[in-house]
């Protein structure tokens, strides 16, 4: 099998000749052992030996093919949701094995000119399908032709592009898991659009539900096989009853969420509210100047007992009178008994500059007497002197410094969505849960968070980010108040599974403080983006954007479109030393008369060897749909095959989700008939993975 230092695993299978001469050496011994002088029983004996020969030397031949069929095509993979292996301390990823400088070494090997012909279709598989193309090509054989059956030597081979070669330099696969404790430092996942991202996700997610993990899953798109392979899944394994869902494009069937409406410090409101704001250049000071305002807001309505949501900020917001009246009126009612006799409501001939005041900013004559009440009095209260800083300044002034705050919140408090991320909780007769997070991690939630990006994309992002800032907030508090805060029973601390589909629009400051100190409240996060650079976009500074990689240490890398993201992995690798050989010859003639030999010739095989990168990133860029390389465990390399989950079946689901489910999968067909270069087959056994 082997040939010097090179392993050819490409040559031609040379050993099928030693078989058949072995076979037909035992043949005639045992017909004719006479002729070579052998009793009977030497005669067995000798043919036994002949055919053990044959079945070793058959072995290394079967080797031989199966290595250069591999790198052409491979079989299909796929797994149903109940056969996915689940355990309690590790992760299951796929099928493959652990790269090595070998597999290195074969892939230059088979790169030579003389292994090109392993690498492209044959002329009889060319034939088939130039057959099927014609219209009047005759049916019975291309049903024949196009029949998926191990026997058939012309079958499509899957649709998945890419080079299968990557694959196939290895072909005794085996199971590939990795620690769950090493997921605990995150995971991140690349991959251009419809290459397997999220039927990656999906076999993660199995495993998270039969695990009993706390599930959170945020679909910007909506993918509706995940969503029904989520239910499914949390019904197999008893948890329905923990499974919720969140669809800003389905308000009608969704949990009510207040994104805002949670918090350990009041400052956390305006920063979720006015984090989608630009904050780049000039529009930083704007962004600082709608927290402030937004935060005096929040400080205002905790004080009187008033939760804070999205619409209530943006009608105070427009005018702030009311809450300043209510806000002072309160502190006096609680602080100085009595201050109604002291006050007069009506203003007199000295308070004539008030009164034109109240007029040109179209403000409550009341409210400002109020304030000058309380200011003329000497009272000291810090929400009084936001609030007055506030009223001071020429209203008109005042909203070009937060106007863009405005359009965000008309954004988020406009028809059906309002009601759904600013819930009247006092509301009994809407039958829709609410979703608290404490209140998912204490009870061992699974929610769905969609947030129909392809529809309303500025709203999808500023409630997911939100909704991070918040998740964050809770984790925050747990990492500082130990692992059973907030928990009912003595389990102790829950582990928290995040699978957040384009990263990108989720990140934030927020979300380099999750992975930080998320881990320490039980938090795995899974992150999916196509590329490193829309994190980079995303945050605006590379150094922004490495500080969020270096909390990501686990990385899968399926086909990606860029040098830069695929480097992310092969950067990490040390280079290896291949073997090459090179061949030479040479002729060298001699003018002596008392040589017999006129000339002299020479042919070598040279052997040396060259430092090569362990990975090229160009293969990274050529990886078949379903395939990729994952660095874990510190830097442990492994080639893998993700199972393609077979479709979700409807069956069991809530009859109010028949509509959503075909309206997803309507706005998802459209999507990808736009990109029909990105389409992915996920049915039959064609598609290969």
């Amino acid at each position: 099998m082997s040939s010097g230092p090179i392993d050819n695993v490409f040559r031609p299978p040379y050993e099928w000749a030693t078989v058949v001469a072995a076979l037909l050496v035992a043949g005639a011994v045992l017909a004719r052992p006479a002729m070579f002088l052998m009793t009977p029983l030497q005669a067995c004996a000798a043919a036994v030996a002949m055919v053990l020969l044959a079945s070793w030397r058959l072995l290394q031949a079967r080797r031989v093919q199966r290595f250069r069929r591999a790198v052409r095509e491979l079989e299909p993979y796929a797994l149903r949701p109940t056969e996915v292996p689940w355990s309690k301390t590790s992760v299951f990823l796929g099928r493959g094995f652990y790269w090595t400088a070998r597999h290195t070494q074969r892939m230059t090997l088979l790169a030579q000119p003389e292994n090109e012909h392993l690498r492209e279709p044959t002329r009889l598989y060319k034939w088939a399908r130039s057959l099927e193309r014609k219209p009047d090509a005759p049916a019975w054989l291309t049903r024949w032709t196009t029949r998926d059956h191990p026997l058939n030597p012309v079958r499509p081979l899957p649709p998945v592009g890419g080079n299968p070669a990557l694959h196939g330099v290895e072909i005794d696969e085996e199971e590939i898991h990795t620690a769950l404790a090493e997921l605990n430092n995150h995971m991140m996942v690349y991959g251009t659009t419809r290459v397997g991202k999220t039927r990656l996700a999906q076999i993660l997610i199995e495993q998270d539900i039969a695990r009993g993990d706390v599930v959170i899953v945020f679909d910007p798109k909506g993918d509706v096989d995940l969503l029904l392979g989520m239910y499914a899944s949390a019904v197999r394994h008893g948890r329905a009853a923990e499974f919720q869902l969140f669809h800003l494009g389905f308000p009608e069937i969704s949990s009510r969420y207040n994104p805002i409406g949670n918090f350990e410090q009041i400052t956390e409101v305006a920063t979720r509210a006015t984090g989608p704001l630009p904050a780049e250049g000039q529009s930083a000071a704007f962004k600082a100047f709608a927290w402030r305002y937004v935060n005096v807001i929040a400080r205002a309505m905790a004080a009187v007992g008033e939760r804070p949501d999205f619409r209530k900020i943006y009608a105070y917001g427009v005018s702030i009178d009311a809450l300043a009246k209510r806000y002072f009126t309160y502190w006096l009612d609680r602080n100085v008994p009595g201050w109604k006799d002291k006050f007069d409501p009506f203003p007199t001939k000295e308070q004539k500059d008030l009164v034109q005041k109240a007029e040109k900013n179209g403000r409550d004559i009341e409210l400002l007497l109020l304030a000058q009440f309380f200011k003329t009095s000497g009272y000291q209260d810090a929400i009084f002197d936001a609030i007055a800083s506030v009223l001071a300044n020429d209203r008109t002034y005042f909203e070009k410094l937060v106007n863009s705050l405005y359009p965000l919140l008309e954004k988020l408090t406009t028809g059906k969505v309002a009601d759904l991320i600013s819930p009247e909780y006092d509301n009994t007769e809407d039958p829709r849960p609410l979703l608290d997070w404490m209140s998912v991690i204490n009870r061992g939630g699974i929610v769905y968070c969609g947030f129909d990006a392809l529809t309303i994309r500025d709203v999808a992002e500023a409630v997911s980010a939100s909704m991070l800032a918040d998740l964050t907030s809770v984790f925050g508090r747990i990492y500082k108040h130990g692992s059973t805060y907030g928990m009912s029973t003595g389990e102790g601390m829950r582990r928290i599974r995040l699978h957040a589909d384009e990263l990108n629009e989720l990140i934030g400051p927020e979300f380099v403080q999750a992975a930080n100190k998320g881990g320490g409240a039980g938090l795995f996060i899974t992150g999916y983006s196509q590329t490193a650079q829309d994190i980079e976009a995303k945050v605006g500074s590379t150094a922004k954007a490495e500080q969020i990689g270096g909390n990501l240490n686990s990385i899968v890398m399926l086909r990606v479109k860029n040098i830069a993201t695929a480097e992310r992995v092969t950067d990490q690798l040390e280079q290896v030393r291949v073997f090459t050989r090179l061949q030479a010859s040479g002729v060298s003639d001699t003018n002596d008369p008392t040589e017999m030999a006129d000339f002299a010739s020479r042919n070598e095989d040279r052997i040396a060897t060259e430092k090569v990168p362990m990975l090229d990133p160009a293969w990274l860029m050529k990886l078949p749909k379903g395939q990729a390389f994952a660095l874990l465990e510190g830097g442990k390399l492994v080639k893998i095959r993700i199972p393609l989950p077979l479709p979700a079946s409807e069956e069991g689901v809530p009859g109010t989700w028949r509509d959503m489910l075909t309206e997803m999968r309507l706005t998802y067909a459209n999507y990808v008939a736009m990109n029909p270069d990105e389409g992915l087959t996920v049915e039959g056994s064609g598609n290969g993975f």
